[in-house]
This record gives C-alpha cells, structure tokens and sequence, in this order.
C-alpha cells in the first residue's frame, strides 16, 4: 500500500469518525431529553403540587443531556480541525 492510499484512508476514517461522534452524541442526548420530559410529566400527574421541585430537576436534568451532546461536537471538531486532516498530525 503506498503513502498517498494510506493518508487517504486515514483522512477517510477521521471524517467518519467525527461523524458517529456528533450522531452518538445526539442519539443520547434525544434518549436523555425524552427521559427527563418522560419523568417529569408522570411526577406531574402523580402530585401536582411539587411542580416547581420538578422543574429544577427537569432543567438540571436537561443540563445534563446537553453537555453530552456538546463534547461529543468538541470530540468531532477536535479530530477535524487540529491538523489531522491536513496532514500535520499523524503523517
């Protein structure tokens, strides 16, 4: 295998992975999103008057969904722009 098939590979994957990295990242930020909502409505219908205890949980709840989401775009922008796809890095 020569030199410029390998970096061409190695390019190649480096953009899939930062892909499955933004695309997990927001799978489980879609499932955290929905639980949170999920658990604050069934609270909500079993006693009412906690309503303003549930939503600081919700929001904090939400919080943590989102940082989830967010490294997974650092993790993404990181392998794109920190000179591995232009060969810096690696090669």
């Amino acid at each position: 295998m020569d030199a410029t098939l390998a970096k061409a590979i190695f390019f190649g994957l480096v953009a899939v992975g930062a892909g499955v990295a933004v695309g997990a990242a927001a799978a489980g930020g879609g499932v955290g999103f929905g639980a949170s909502a999920r658990g604050m409505m069934e609270g909500l219908a079993r006693n009412p008057n906690l309503e303003n205890k549930l939503r600081l949980y919700f929001f904090i709840g939400l919080a943590f969904a989102e940082t989830a989401i967010l490294y997974g775009l650092l993790i993404a922008l990181i392998l794109l722009f920190t000179g591995v796809l232009s060969g810096k890095a690696g090669f």
